[in-house]
């Protein structure tokens, strides 16, 4: 491809595409937008002169673009999940709009921005451009500045911390998985049996949807008698109290607040099934949930910062 014109009208119709990659990659509608103007003008400079695959071409510029900019936001100590000093009420009332992020964040999946935003600048592009958007390694390689062989280390490192599983041993290749005995269950990161985290799952999912209905009844269902709601003093809102104890104060607590009930998405939280609240990908707030005997006896409701980066979150 030769002309400048016939450039642009190939940009223009790969610009949807660029858009979800830098999206995934930087958890901001914003900064995606201007990584697409940043891959436009450097494409332009740059030429496109004996490229074959113009989009591919496109899609690792855009990859470079964004890999600058986490890098960057690093060095600002900035972490674009971390709403340290904003009250959680506030950033949900502000979460109605641009209507096009929440759409974004949507189709990505809120739980999935938040554990995206959790990966290193590296491992987070390794991962987008080859998990999400079949992107060689090879190509990966020159935009990390790495090998081949390193880049499908950051993408398989960065899949496992996504999905919560524990790394490979470093004998066993990364492209064939370690057997895992007949007699041995399927385990997440902290070894939870698999179809414990699916009991698990089944009683948060119900949980949820009876908080985003505001549902007394069913959230009664799902709560044992003598459970217990304890939330830091950065997720209280007004005055709320740090403990609640009985299934009908928690029940009734939560219907009230069904509001962050359209926010709060199942994760894994430390390798059980939790919650996170995160409008537009941003995480506020993370439920870690005790459930025994198919009931929830404990709900604890973290939002100080400095906690919640210390918490270990996967995509369920």
């Amino acid at each position: 491809m030769d002309d400048q014109a016939e450039l642009a009208e190939h940009f223009d119709r790969s610009r949807d595409h660029l858009r979800a990659v830098a999206f995934r990659m930087l958890g901001s509608a914003d900064e995606a937008d201007d990584a697409v103007q940043e891959a436009w003008l450097r494409a332009g400079r740059a030429g496109a002169g004996g490229v074959v695959n113009v989009t591919g071409w496109l899609t690792t510029i855009v990859g470079r673009v964004c890999l600058d900019m986490l890098r960057s936001r690093g060095r600002r100590c900035e972490e674009l999940t971390d709403m340290a000093g904003l009250e959680p009420a506030a950033a949900l009332d502000h979460a109605a709009g641009p209507e096009d992020e929440v759409v974004l964040a949507e189709s990505v999946g809120l739980a999935m921005l938040v554990v995206l935003g959790r990966l290193g600048p590296a491992e987070r592009v390794a991962f987008v451009l080859h998990d999400l958007f079949a992107v060689p390694f090879d190509e990966i390689a020159e935009i990390v500045e790495r090998s081949p062989a390193a880049a499908k280390k950051l993408a398989s490192r960065a899949r496992h911390r996504v999905r919560g599983t524990a790394a490979m041993p470093a004998t066993v290749p990364a492209t064939v998985p370690a057997p895992v005995p007949a007699t041995v269950p399927v385990t997440g990161l902290t070894g939870v049996p698999a179809a414990d985290l699916a009991r698990q799952r089944e009683v948060v999912d119900a949980f949820l949807a009876a908080s985003r209905a505001g549902d007394l009844g069913a959230l009664l269902a799902v709560l044992a008698p003598d459970v217990v709601r304890r939330a830091d003093r950065a997720a209280l809102r007004g005055d709320a109290e740090a403990e609640v104890r009985g299934a009908r104060a928690v029940a009734e607590e939560t219907a009230a607040n069904s509001s962050r009930a359209r926010f709060a998405r199942p994760v894994l939280v430390n390798g059980a099934v939790g919650v996170v609240v995160a409008p537009r990908g941003r995480l506020i707030l993370v439920l870690e949930i005790t459930v025994d005997g198919g009931l929830i006896t404990a709900i604890d409701v973290v939002a100080d910062p400095g906690r919640l980066r210390g918490l270990e979150l996967a995509v369920v």
